[in-house]
């Protein structure tokens, strides 16, 4: 996301939370994001991708609608036919635009030819439309689009199949395929579109799934703000917020009446955009500088300059990450709507625990809630009890491996994964003995700040050396910088 993205996005956000008529507002949310897809997308080496993957993200999100709903009630065509219209609208406009004098911007190369975009689009909502209002009893349409979902993010993650993929479609286009690359399927924001459908997925094979409607569905899996950077909202409280934002507009205004400036929304939205900005394109391109890189990990000399360069990294990667994070939640403020928090001082806390309480909070809280818990409950009713350390230690590291994996399905990410696996099940054990061996120093604030003092440093650097695995992808790299951080080479 550029500086235009972020200047356009905003003032797109202002004029459809200041001047908006009420009954309009859902449909510029749905077709915002939509277009908002296209224009984010990044451009790639083969031929017509960088439109064939956001149309693929918005029919992945319509097929997981679909299908959940067609295994619990048959929505009428009254009630999703429009949003379908609303969703075909701008994939159209867009394709059309191959056949102006120049093409639209909001694709970086022409759209592929109109016949096959209808193609597309036809197979797509026909696999939509036959489970609603055909087969309802297909109750294992659901598990498909879960192991779906799942293969994709596999090729998206490992190198092997994202080049093999590169491949068969660079054939498939008449390229040359003696040029494919790992990094030829940049596909926008597929990994916190995978999390959000996968999040449904699981809370429909729970029974704790609602009832959607397709365009407010669409517009929470591909809502503009945070389709780059996450945060991973859950659908249950972002249609609580949809629902409060249009709410607040319709007690405030006849229906095409135009609302009054919300200030209370604008100005901590507008602020919270700023600060995101300074930290993004300010604090955190600056220290790109100096940060540690494969380049000039192997080219830096002494264990002083080998720690500079990895606190920048630590530093860079936080702004970076939380800057976009910023920005996402004060654009969404513009709206009405309140997205969940990411980050809170994750480098100041006195604990790893704590630690992961505060950074990629969404991330850590989806891993928790389909992942770890899940496994500690099944590890706990085995018939044959286990020892409390081994459900710990399976969870915890189980857990961190998986966000490891992530990011990557690379030896580097794994080892990050094990790191702070290892951490994590070190704080709790550690946590457990001196609960028991040692008197909390509550009453004596002075040893209590030291404590705190002296576990914030601790955290912190054994997050920064974790980020050694990080920021190097061979493994032989990340061992050399280790004992030069420590004058051992």
């Amino acid at each position: 996301m550029t500086l235009v993205h972020i200047l356009v996005f905003s003032v797109s956000a202002l004029l459809a939370g200041w001047l908006m008529p009420t009954r309009l507002r859902g449909a510029f949310l749905l077709s915002g994001s939509l277009v908002a897809l296209y224009w984010l997308q990044p451009s790639t080496p083969i031929r017509n991708l960088d439109f064939w993957l956001p149309t693929t993200s918005i029919l992945l999100t319509v097929l997981v609608w679909a299908w959940t709903c067609a295994a619990r009630a048959r929505p009428p065509l009254s009630e999703w036919g429009p949003s379908a219209m609303l969703i075909l609208a701008p994939i159209l406009i867009i394709a059309l635009t191959r056949y102006t004098g120049t093409f639209c911007c909001l694709t970086s190369a022409r759209p592929p030819e109109l016949p096959a975009v209808l193609t597309m689009l036809a197979g797509g909502f026909f696999l939509a439309y036959l489970p609603i209002h055909m087969t309802p009893r297909l109750r294992r349409l659901p598990a498909i689009a879960f192991i779906l979902l799942i293969f994709l993010f596999l090729v998206l993650k490992m190198p092997l199949l994202s080049q093999a993929a590169s491949t068969v479609l660079r054939n498939a286009n008449g390229q040359d395929a003696s040029l494919a690359s790992a990094l030829d399927l940049p596909w926008l924001g597929f990994s916190y579109l995978a999390f959000r459908l996968l999040h449904v997925l699981r809370d429909y094979q729970g029974q704790k799934l609602p009832a959607y409607g397709l365009g407010d569905f669409v517009t929470y899996a591909l809502f503009f703000p945070a389709v780059t950077a996450g945060p991973i909202d859950r659908s249950q409280h972002f249609q609580q917020e949809l629902t409060k934002a249009n709410q607040a507009v319709t007690d405030s205004s006849s229906a095409w009446h135009l609302p009054a400036p919300n200030w209370s929304q604008v100005i901590p939205g507008a602020e919270r955009i700023l600060w995101g900005v300074f930290k993004k394109f300010v604090l955190a391109d600056s220290l790109a500088l100096i940060a540690l890189n494969p380049q000039n990990a192997v080219q830096v000399q002494t264990p002083a300059w080998t720690w500079v360069l990895l606190y920048a990294y630590a530093l860079r990667l936080y702004f970076d990450f939380s800057g976009y994070t910023d920005i996402a939640l004060g654009l969404a403020r513009l709206l009405g709507i309140s997205l969940p928090e990411n980050f809170d001082r994750p480098y100041l806390k006195e604990n790893l625990t704590s630690f992961w309480n505060s950074w990629h909070i969404t991330l850590a809280q989806w891993f928790r809630a389909y992942f770890f818990f899940p496994l500690t409950r099944a590890l706990r009713s085995r018939p044959q009890k286990l020892p409390v350390w081994t459900i710990v230690f399976t969870g915890q590291m189980g857990t961190m491996l998986l966000i490891g994996l992530w990011h990557g399905v690379s030896w580097n990410f794994i080892a990050w994964g094990a790191w702070h696996g290892a951490g994590l099940f070190l704080h709790n054990r550690w946590s457990d003995w001196a609960r028991s061996h040692l008197a909390p120093p509550d009453g004596r604030p002075r040893l209590r700040a030291l404590f705190g003092l002296g576990g914030s440093l601790l955290t912190f650097h054994y997050v920064v050396l974790g980020w050694v695995w990080f920021a190097l992808p061979q493994i032989d790299l990340s061992l050399h910088i280790f004992y030069k951080l420590f004058g051992l080479a």
